[in-house]
C-alpha cells in the first residue's frame, strides 16, 4: 500500500496543476497516471488559452462571452472565477517558462477565436497544450512530487453510507502496467480526479485512445452525479480519415471554409452573418453538416478549410504544425491547396458534478479538467476556454484537497432540497445494471467498509478478484467487439443532429453492450503490459458514460448549445434553465435537475438570443 496526503489521478494539464497547488499548500502529493505526464492528451490541444491580458479587454467581457457561448447554462460563480483567475494563472505559466508566441515588441501574442468579443486567446504556435504539459511537468519534477506513471487506476475506495453526501473517499486502487501488481493508494486528505474526457465513446473523435471516461465512471459508480452529459462538443475541423484536430487557430488567423461550389457558406447561407467562420463551435459544426446533407459537401463527407491566402511566412510562424498534420494524415499541402475537414467529437462540456473548489458531494473526492463539470462551459465550450479551466480549477481543487480554506462555495452538489426529479420521460429500456449480477463487470460497485484502512483493503481485494475472473475465463466476448458496437451507436444516433427515436435506439444498443459485457474475458494471459486487460476495464467505463450521455440527450427536449433535438427547435428557457444530473442508485441510474445559477458577483446574466 502507498500513502500520501493528496492523490491526483491523471497527469494532464488539470492533474499537473492540481498536484503543484497541493504541494505548494504543504501536502505530501502524488500523481497516479496510466500515461507518462507528457503523453497526456492535453498535449494535443493546439489553439490557446483565453485570458484578458491586454488593455481594452477585461474579465467581465471574458465572463460575458463565456456565458453567452454556454447558451446560458453556465453557472455564474464558475464562469466568473474562470475569467478572473485566468489572467494571473496564464502569467504564472509565462513566469515558469512557457514559450508563448510573441509580437515584435515582445508582448505575448493573442489571436481571435470563435465566440470572443476580443482577441484574447494566448498561444504557443499551434502546440499550446504540448508546451503547457512540458512547462508544468518541469514544475512537478522541480518540486519532487512523486509520479506513479503507467499505473492504471481501476476504482475508488469509498465508504458505504446510503446517502452519497455522507460518503468519504479514502483512496484508489491501481494496476501497475509494468508488473501486473494491483495495489492500494491511501489518500489522507483527498483524491483529485483529472482523467480527461470520454471521447472514445464515439467512433470519430479528436481524442486520444486513452480518453475513456475513467474518472467519470469511477465517480459515478461511487455515487457522485454526472452533470449535463448530453452536451458533447463536435469540433468543426477534424481530418476526415483519422479525427485528428485542425486547430481553431487556423480560422482565428483568417482561414476560410468553402463548400463544393466554392461558396463561403458561413456567410452565403446566413449561418453566422457577423462572425462567419469564427462563430461558436456548435454553430459552425451544424453549418458544415447541413452543407453536406444538402449536397454541397465535398465527396458527400466534408468541406474545405483554406489558409493559402495567409502566406507561407505567417503559416510557418503560427501554424506550422497544421501543415504537418494535413500532409501526414491526408496527403494535402496546406500551402498550395485547401484541407478537408468535418466535425468530430472533441470535448465533453458535462462531467462529474463539482463546486467551484473542485469538490464533489463525496467528502474527499475532487475532480478538475474535462472530467469535471463546474459548470463553466454550460451547453457549449468556447475555443480557448479548456486550457484556462485546467489551470484555474486544477489549482483550486489541489489547494482545497490539501486542506486550504477557499471559502464557502456558491455551487451546490449532490441530491438536495434544491433539485427536481425527472418524472416524465419514457425510457425505451431499463438502463443500468438492474437484473444483472451485482458483482458483474458493469454492476454498481457502491462503497465498502466505512473506515479508511478497511475501505482500501477491501477495494484492492475486490479488484484482484475481478481480474482473476477476467483472466481465468477461457472464452466469451472480447471487449473490442463491444466497444466497436458502442462507438458506432453513439456516432450514428447521439451525434450533432439528434432525434428522439435515434437516442432511444442508442440506449437499446448500450443496454445490449452492457449485457454482453457480462460475458467479457481477457484473451491475453500476460501479467505485464497487458493492454487487453486495461482496455477491458476502459470499455466497462465507456458503457456507463455513454449511457449517461444518451439519457441526458433523451430527457432534455430542447435545442441548446451543442444539443440539437429535431423534435424541438427552440431554446426553452422557461423549462430548461437547469442542469441534467444522473446518479447511480443501487444498480441503475436516476435522473434529476438543478437550477442554473445566473446571478454573478455584480450582475445577473439575462438569457438573450445567441447570434454571431
Amino acid at each position: 500500500m502507498y500513502e500520501h496526503d493528496v492523490i491526483v489521478v491523471g497527469a494532464g494539464g488539470a492533474g499537473l496543476r492540481a498536484a503543484i497547488a497541493a504541494n505548494e499548500a504543504g501536502a505530501d502529493t502524488a500523481i497516479v497516471s496510466k500515461l507518462h505526464p507528457v503523453r497526456s492528451h492535453t498535449g494535443a490541444a493546439e489553439g490557446g488559452i483565453n485570458a484578458a491580458l491586454q488593455e481594452g479587454d477585461d474579465w467581465e467581457l471574458h465572463a460575458y462571452d463565456t456565458m453567452k457561448g454556454s447558451d446560458y447554462l453556465g453557472d455564474a460563480p464558475a464562469v466568473e472565477t474562470l475569467a478572473q483567475d485566468a489572467r494571473e494563472d496564464t502569467m504564472r505559466l509565462e513566469h515558469w517558462g512557457m514559450p508563448f508566441s510573441r509580437e515584435e515588441d515582445g508582448r505575448v501574442s493573442q489571436r481571435p477565436f470563435g465566440g470572443l468579443s476580443y482577441p484574447r486567446t494566448t498561444y504557443a504556435g499551434a502546440e499550446t497544450g504540448h508546451h503547457l504539459l512540458h512547462t508544468m511537468y518541469e514544475q512537478v519534477v522541480k518540486r519532487g512530487i512523486q509520479v506513479y506513471d503507467e499505473w492504471y487506476v481501476m476504482n475508488l475506495a469509498t465508504s458505504d453510507e446510503d446517502d452519497p453526501n455522507d460518503r468519504e473517499c479514502h483512496g484508489v486502487v491501481a494496476y501497475d502496467v509494468q508488473s501486473g501488481q494491483i495495489e492500494g493508494f491511501k489518500a489522507n486528505n483527498g483524491v483529485v480526479l483529472a482523467t480527461g474526457g470520454p471521447g472514445q465513446a464515439f467512433d470519430h473523435t479528436t481524442n486520444a485512445v486513452s480518453c475513456t471516461g475513467d474518472g467519470h465512471a469511477m465517480a459515478y459508480r461511487a455515487g457522485a452525479p454526472l452533470e449535463d452529459m448530453e452536451f458533447i462538443q463536435f469540433h468543426p475541423t477534424s481530418l476526415p480519415s483519422t479525427g485528428v484536430l485542425i486547430s481553431e487557430g487556423v480560422r482565428g488567423e483568417g482561414g476560410i471554409l468553402f463548400n463544393n461550389e466554392g461558396e463561403r457558406f458561413m456567410f452565403e447561407y446566413g449561418y453566422a452573418n457577423n462572425s462567419g467562420e469564427l462563430a461558436s463551435r456548435d454553430v459552425v459544426a451544424r453549418a458544415e453538416l447541413t452543407e453536406v446533407d444538402e449536397g454541397r459537401g465535398v465527396d458527400d463527407e466534408y468541406v474545405h478549410l483554406d489558409m493559402r491566402h495567409l502566406g507561407e511566412e505567417r503559416i510557418l510562424d503560427r501554424l506550422e504544425n497544421i501543415l504537418h498534420l494535413a500532409e501526414d494524415f491526408e496527403g494535402v499541402d496546406g500551402l498550395v491547396e485547401p484541407m478537408p475537414v468535418k466535425p468530430g467529437q472533441h470535448y465533453a462540456m458535462g462531467g462529474i458534478e463539482t463546486d467551484e473548489n473542485g469538490q464533489t458531494c463525496i467528502n474527499g473526492l475532487y475532480a478538475a479538467g474535462e472530467c469535471a463539470c463546474v459548470s463553466v462551459h454550460g451547453g457549449n465550450r468556447l475555443g480557448g476556454n479548456a486550457l484556462p479551466e485546467l489551470i484555474v480549477f486544477g489549482k483550486r481543487a489541489g489547494r482545497h484537497a490539501a486542506g486550504e480554506d477557499l471559502g464557502d462555495p456558491e455551487i451546490r452538489t449532490g441530491y438536495g432540497d434544491d433539485v427536481e426529479d425527472e418524472t416524465e420521460t419514457d425510457l425505451p429500456v431499463q438502463p443500468g445494471a438492474a437484473g444483472l449480477e451485482r458483482s458483474g463487470g458493469v454492476a454498481a460497485d457502491g462503497g465498502v467498509a466505512a473506515d479508511a484502512e478497511g475501505a482500501l483493503e477491501r477495494a484492492v481485494e475486490r479488484e484482484r478478484d475481478r481480474v482473476d475472473r477476467l483472466m481465468n475465463k477461457d472464452s466469451g466476448v472480447q471487449h473490442a467487439e463491444i466497444r466497436s458496437k458502442l462507438q458506432q451507436a453513439m456516432t450514428d444516433y447521439v451525434n450533432v443532429f439528434r432525434t428522439e427515436a435515434g437516442v432511444k435506439k442508442a440506449l437499446k444498443i448500450i443496454r445490449e453492450c452492457r449485457e454482453e459485457y457480462q460475458d467479457v474475458y481477457v484473451d491475453d494471459p500476460s501479467t505485464t503490459f497487458n493492454t487487453d486487460l486495461q482496455q477491458t476495464y476502459e470499455t466497462r467505463n465507456l458503457i456507463d458514460v455513454a449511457e449517461t450521455i444518451a439519457l441526458g440527450a433523451l430527457v432534455r427536449n430542447e435545442f441548446r448549445g451543442a444539443h440539437w433535438r429535431q423534435e424541438n427547435q427552440i431554446r426553452d428557457d422557461e423549462n430548461w434553465l437547469k442542469h441534467t444530473l444522473v446518479s447511480w442508485d443501487d444498480g441503475e441510474p436516476s435522473i434529476f435537475y438543478r437550477p442554473v445559477i445566473l446571478e454573478g458577483e455584480e450582475k445577473t446574466y439575462e438569457p438573450k438570443e445567441r447570434s454571431y
